[in-house]
């Protein structure tokens, strides 16, 4: 685990050292100062294997084309490395993120005769993808939000046909909600955290991404909410022999702080412009791959996601926040002290070949447009 001090307080992480027993605060992680974090307990033969099914059903769909890859290759340069390539999620069948992979799989496998009613739980991008295929489908939706979900996204679910729901509290809130919501008659739950069918089969989902990236890639830096692009990311990366990092808000490290622990913890979220990684603890779907297959973790603060989305822009990449995180953690492997012992334990070097998962573009306008337009 690394450690060092850091001139922003925002990126305070809430990893937990070593982890044994049940915390006096019921099982949330203390405050501690860490940027970064080695899993000890990394083993590419215990990482689930991948499911490619869902590929040929999503070439099927109409409009469906691979994200582009964006080669940048003067980063690579200034950091002194042999490659850096940013995965474009800004535009996926239709919509401005990644989820819809993993929210139409999971609907094709889950749907049954008598259902009227699609029901999530999301902070934003998973709930448009499951409105979005819904109305695809002749289907009603129903999406419950956290209290802090942003006006912007709300609208953009609600343009997709849902009707919203939102929770007089946090994410996990939304979840236990739309679980019970999910339940009733002629309702199902297309839920991308928790140990049901449809959070694994999100998982299955995901995997068409990865299943879009050259195998010469040597370390993968994917944004962690809570864990399941980063456990397709895992499985990807056993098949591949490349090495995959988290990425996660410093006010909702959950999966650094379980890979430190050994176990599924929970955190404090006092809030994150990350709005997508905004969680308080692992999906238990994705928890055995990122165990076994994630290498480690690193945590960014808002101030630096909001840097490198100003650097993207500068570069002619609209990605938003949960995106730019992938370029601000690769910054911070490369330069912080802090980092040395994850940098060390994915031998990122001269010779790396990194892969940048930007997994969403500019999803509340009006804020992207603040960030780019403040001084800096």
């Amino acid at each position: 685990m690394g450690h060092g001090a850091h001139g922003d307080d925002e990126w305070v992480s809430l990893f937990e050292h070593g982890g044994g027993g049940p915390h006096a605060d019921g099982g949330r992680g203390r405050a501690v100062r860490v940027r970064a974090v080695v899993n000890a307990r990394a083993d590419r033969r215990a990482v689930p294997p991948a499911d490619r099914t869902a590929a040929a059903f999503h070439a099927a769909l109409d409009g469906f084309s691979p994200t582009p890859l964006r080669e940048l290759g003067d980063l690579a340069a200034e950091l002194g490395l042999s490659r850096v390539a940013l995965k474009d999620e800004s535009a996926r069948l239709g919509l401005p993120a990644f989820k819809v992979l993993g929210a139409s799989w999971a609907i094709e496998r889950a749907l049954r005769p008598g259902v009227h009613t699609l029901v999530a739980a999301s902070a934003g991008n998973h709930g448009r993808a499951v409105a979005h295929e819904a109305a695809r489908r002749g289907l009603a939706a129903r999406i419950h939000l956290p209290a802090r979900s942003s006006p912007a996204r709300r609208a953009a679910i609600a343009a997709e046909g849902a009707e919203l729901v939102v929770a007089d509290g946090p994410y996990e809130l939304a979840v236990a909600r739309a679980a019970a919501d999910g339940a009733r008659a002629g309702h199902l739950e297309i839920a991308d955290v928790g140990d049901s069918d449809p959070a694994r089969w999100v998982i299955d989902g995901y995997a068409t991404l990865f299943g879009e990236l050259p195998d010469t890639l040597d370390l993968l830096l994917v944004p962690a909410g809570v864990g399941s692009l980063a456990a397709a990311a895992a499985r990807h990366g056993a098949a591949t022999a490349t090495r995959v990092v988290a990425v996660e808000p410093a006010s909702a490290a959950c999966v650094g702080a379980s890979l430190a622990a050994g176990r599924p913890v929970a955190v404090d979220t006092p809030g994150t412009s990350m709005a997508g990684l905004d969680c308080a603890q692992v999906s238990p779907a994705a928890w055995p791959s990122l165990r076994a297959g994630v290498h480690g973790a690193i945590a960014v603060s808002d101030a630096e996601t909001r840097a490198a989305m100003r650097e993207l822009s500068a570069r002619g990449f609209g990605i938003g926040d949960c995106g730019a995180a992938a370029l601000a953690a690769l910054r911070a492997l490369s330069i912080d002290a802090a980092c040395a012992q994850l940098r060390d334990a994915v031998e990122l070097d001269a010779s790396s070949r990194v892969g940048l998962i930007a997994t969403e573009g500019p999803t509340d306008p009006e804020a992207y447009a603040a960030v780019l337009a403040a001084p800096v």
